[in-house]
């Protein structure tokens, strides 16, 4: 697949996207390295690997679930700009 100066400049267009001559080449240039890219990794035989195979070894790290003493309520609110009684009061956000 390729991609014209003149595609380029279409769909710079569209998103409104104002280009120099020089920046449509090079753009136009970048582009095409990646759709040459893209055609290279279309030719790779991939009918042995899996769907969600990686190529890093890649696991989930968690952190065990520990048990500590919550934030008491009091201090919570001490630097609180607005309270009543427990809980923070803010201002209703909601016509």
């Amino acid at each position: 697949m390729s991609i014209s100066r003149e595609d380029v400049k279409y769909t710079a267009n569209l998103a409104r996207l104002e280009l120099k001559d020089k920046e449509l080449d090079i753009l136009s240039k970048h582009l095409q390295d990646i759709l040459d890219f893209i055609d290279k990794l279309k030719s790779v035989d991939i009918k042995e690997v899996a769907p969600t195979s990686h190529v890093l070894p890649i696991k989930n790290v968690y952190r065990e679930d520990e048990v500590s003493r919550s934030l008491k309520t009091s201090d919570a609110l001490k630097n609180a700009p607005s309270k009543d009684e427990r809980f923070f009061k803010v201002p209703k956000v909601i016509e």
